[in-house]
C-alpha cells in the first residue's frame, strides 16, 4: 500500500474533456447505453449495457445504492417583485434522522445551500403553496452557519402536511451543474433509478441509471444475487479538488445504512461482489473500516477520510471485521446499521470486499476518478483514452463502464 496516498497530486489525473462529449439528456432506452469492459488482464471492450447479465459470473452479487433524489432545490421569492433565492437542501439537522425529517408535520432544520444569499440579508422568506387541495405557506429562516452552508429552520401552517410532501411538490430535481442548463420535467423521472426508495439523495447515484426492469430481470434469470444498501449522495460529489495534492482536500461526510442481514451475508459469501456505482463502493468498503475501528474500540459513528492508510489501521481480515459489525449490532438490538463515511479511495487503497464496479466515466480531477485509479491499479487513462476515442458519452447520463478484478 502506498504509506503516502496524501502525497498524490491531483493534477496527473486531469484529462480534456470537451464539453460536446458531456451527455446533457439520457438515451431514450436507457439501458442501450454503451458498456465498456475492462478484465482483469487490462483488455478492454466495448458491449451494450443490456448484455450486462451475461458478463457477471453466475456466483456474482449485485450490490445497489437504493437512495431516491430528493427534490432539493426550493426557491423563494423575496417579495411580489423581490430577488429570487434559491435554498438547496443538503442533509438534515434537526430532527437529524433522514426519515424523522421528511416526516416532520410543523417544522424542521436543514443544512442548506443558498443562493443569492446576498440578497437575503434578514427576515424570513415566505412560499405560498396549494397542496393536495390545501393552501399553506412555507416559511424559510437562517439560524446558522456551518462552513459555506446556513442552517434552514423550515416552518408551516398546515400540521396535515409532511415536509416529504412539501418538497415533492414545491421542489426542483436538483441536477449536476456541468449539464449546464435548467432541470426540465424529465429530469424527475431520468434522474432516478428504477430501484430507488429511501428517499435523501441530492444527486443520484448514476452508474444506476442504465438499469431497466428488463435488465433486473435478465440478471435473476442468470441466478446473480441482487442486494441493495444506503448511502445519500451530498452536493460534495461534485466537488473538483481544488488543492494540489489530496492529502489538502477534505472529503464531504455522507449518510450509510446497511442491513444486518448483508453484513451478514458479506461476511460468508464466496460470490464475487459487483457495486453498482461508487457510492456503493465506499459504502462496502467502510463496513471493513468500520468493524476496524470496532475492533480497537474506537468507533464513533463516522470512517474518517484516512483512516484506511493510517499506521494504527489493524488490517484485519474482511471476515473478520464484518462479524465485528455483527456482533456490535447484535449487541446495540439494531438490525441495521447507520452511520457516516468520509473515507476517501485513491491510488494505493487495498480493495477488502468489492470484486467488480459497474460506474459511469467521470469529472476530470475529482476523487471518483481517484476511486476508479484505484481499482484498475493505476491505469485509469487507457479505460478513458478508449472511451474518448471510442465516442463514449460522459458523466450522470453518459455511459458505463464494467471493471473487474
Amino acid at each position: 500500500m502506498n504509506s503516502t496516498p496524501q502525497s498524490i497530486k491531483i493534477q496527473d489525473f486531469d484529462y480534456p474533456l470537451p464539453d460536446e462529449r458531456i451527455a446533457k439528456h439520457p438515451l431514450a432506452r436507457r439501458d442501450n447505453c454503451k458498456l465498456l469492459v475492462r478484465r482483469p488482464d487490462g483488455t478492454l471492450d466495448t458491449r451494450i449495457f443490456t448484455e450486462l447479465p451475461s458478463l457477471l459470473a453466475a456466483d456474482s452479487m449485485l450490490v445497489y445504492n437504493n437512495t431516491r433524489v430528493i427534490n432539493a432545490r426550493l426557491r423563494f421569492r423575496k417579495s411580489d417583485a423581490g430577488a429570487i433565492i434559491e435554498i438547496f437542501c443538503l442533509e438534515p439537522v434537526e430532527p437529524a434522522d433522514y426519515a424523522v425529517s421528511f416526516a416532520s408535520t410543523s417544522c424542521c432544520s436543514w443544512l442548506c445551500f443558498v443562493g443569492n444569499s446576498k440578497r437575503w440579508k434578514e427576515g424570513d422568506l415566505s412560499l405560498p403553496l396549494h397542496i393536495d387541495g390545501k393552501e399553506l405557506t412555507l416559511k424559510a429562516s437562517r439560524t446558522g452557519r456551518e462552513g459555506n452552508a446556513s442552517i434552514i429552520r423550515f416552518s408551516w401552517d398546515d400540521p396535515s402536511v409532511t415536509f416529504a410532501r412539501i418538497i415533492e411538490s414545491a421542489g426542483e430535481i436538483p441536477i449536476p451543474p456541468y449539464l449546464n442548463r435548467n432541470t426540465e420535467d424529465t429530469d424527475s423521472t431520468d434522474y432516478q433509478t428504477v430501484y430507488s426508495h429511501i428517499d435523501g439523495s441530492v444527486a443520484a447515484p448514476t452508474a444506476g441509471l442504465h438499469f431497466t426492469p428488463e435488465v433486473l430481470a435478465e440478471i435473476d434469470r442468470h441466478g446473480i444475487e441482487r442486494r441493495e444498501l444506503t448511502l445519500h449522495v451530498g452536493a460534495g460529489t461534485f466537488q473538483p479538488v481544488k488543492t494540489d495534492t489530496i492529502g489538502d482536500h477534505g472529503m464531504h461526510s455522507e449518510f450509510i445504512a446497511v442491513s444486518r442481514s448483508l453484513i451478514s451475508e458479506l461476511s460468508e459469501t464466496s460470490r464475487s461482489v459487483i457495486a453498482v456505482g461508487t457510492t456503493s463502493v465506499r459504502t462496502l468498503e467502510s463496513l471493513y473500516h468500520i468493524g476496524c475501528l470496532i475492533g480497537q474500540r474506537k468507533w464513533d459513528g463516522e470512517v474518517p477520510q484516512w483512516y484506511p492508510y493510517s499506521d494504527e489501521h489493524p488490517r484485519l481480515s474482511a471476515k473478520d471485521a464484518l462479524a465485528n459489525i455483527d456482533r456490535y449490532l447484535a449487541e446495540n438490538g439494531t438490525d441495521t446499521l447507520i452511520a457516516s463515511t468520509r473515507i476517501i479511495i485513491a491510488p494505493g487503497y487495498e480493495f477488502k470486499i468489492v470484486d467488480g464496479i459497474i460506474t459511469n466515466f467521470h469529472q476530470p480531477r475529482s476523487t471518483l476518478l481517484l476511486l476508479v485509479s484505484a481499482f484498475v491499479d493505476g491505469d485509469w487513462r487507457a479505460v478513458y483514452d478508449y472511451a474518448l476515442d471510442g465516442d463514449y458519452r460522459f458523466l450522470s447520463y453518459g455511459d458505463a463502464s464494467l471493471l473487474l478484478h
